[in-house]
């Protein structure tokens, strides 16, 4: 008979056990690493300020131990597990917990404007809660971020590294597009630092909780958003190499060197800086600037 107290299954003992009892294995190439500490889950839940009222996604449950804190705490939690094999042990494990769903897929293949119409739409806001896969932690923000879903908050769990790149401020070596993209769209706040020893199997690197307020609007204005991104992306093309060198050949080509320095001399920027030098409100000017430049040469 299956075990379904709404006991947490946090525990190392109780995920081990639970893991021993169905005979599954954890598959390395989808980054599973089980955290098993009940404070530090509950802190995670805790820092999206979750309501009755509100929903939670969860992308990559696990065993449910996160799942459970969101049940208790919001009104509607889906979660999204890409292995199969984990359904039997969350059916488990989450029975307790009627507000609890778990959609089979791989989130980036997932439609999640048509998954927020159909589970969330009672919700007053929702915010993404998760302890990610690091291996695609990147691609799935920036998936969440670009498709402009209405969240709250993004609570997750990641490597500290990256965490710390996401929330680094210009001027670091911890700064570059990845920190752009992600402020451009939130205000990033690293909540807290968390040790390998809490987690199944242990990973090789530290992890950090990174909490992401979406903006209602993006600090900076920009006359044309793609362009924005293809110039910060050009900027930081070779990190070693001067803006000049790195718009020359990213966006204006060689021949257009005189066209370059005016765009550059106009905004106040200075050609012999690097792109982890400049400011989200830099970019943006010089982004704006490119476009008039362009709108010139195709009147």
């Amino acid at each position: 008979m299956n075990d379904v107290r709404p006991s947490d299954v946090s525990s190392p003992r109780r995920t081990k056990e639970i893991i021993e009892r169905h005979g599954f294995t954890l598959k390395k190439s989808l980054g599973q690493n089980f955290l098993t500490d009940a404070n530090i889950l509950h802190n995670i839940a805790s820092a999206a300020n979750l309501a009755p009222s509100k929903g939670a996604l969860e992308i990559g449950p696990g065993i449910g131990a996160l799942t459970q804190q969101l049940a208790k705490a919001a009104g509607t939690v889906v979660a999204i597990e890409i292995d199969r094999r984990l359904l039997p042990i969350l059916e488990e494990t989450l029975a307790p917990y009627p507000n609890a769903s778990v959609v089979n897929g791989d989130v980036l293949k997932l439609d999640l404007q048509e998954l927020w119409r159909e589970r969330f739409a009672g919700c007053t806001s929702v915010s993404v809660v998760a302890n990610l896969p690091y291996y695609v932690t990147t691609p799935i923000i920036m998936k969440l971020l670009e498709e402009k879903l209405p969240l709250e908050y993004i609570v997750v769990m990641i490597q500290r590294e990256v965490a710390e790149r996401m929330s680094a401020k210009p001027g670091g070596k911890e700064y570059g597009s990845l920190s752009i993209a992600v402020q451009y769209y939130c205000e990033a706040e690293i909540v807290a630092i968390v040790p390998p020893t809490v987690f199944i199997p242990q990973p090789n690197v530290d992890s950090a909780v990174i909490r992401l307020k979406r903006r209602e609007a993006p600090p900076v204005q920009t006359d044309d958003e793609k362009l924005f991104f293809e110039t910060v992306q050009a900027c930081f093309a070779q990190r070693r190499k001067t803006i000049a060198n790195n718009l020359l050949a990213g966006i204006f080509g060689k021949a257009a060197k005189p066209a370059m320095e005016s765009v550059l001399a106009q905004c106040g920027i200075d050609p012999s800086r690097r792109g982890e030098t400049l400011s989200l409100e830099e970019y943006a000017r010089l982004s704006n600037a490119i476009a008039a430049y362009r709108r010139s040469t195709h009147a």
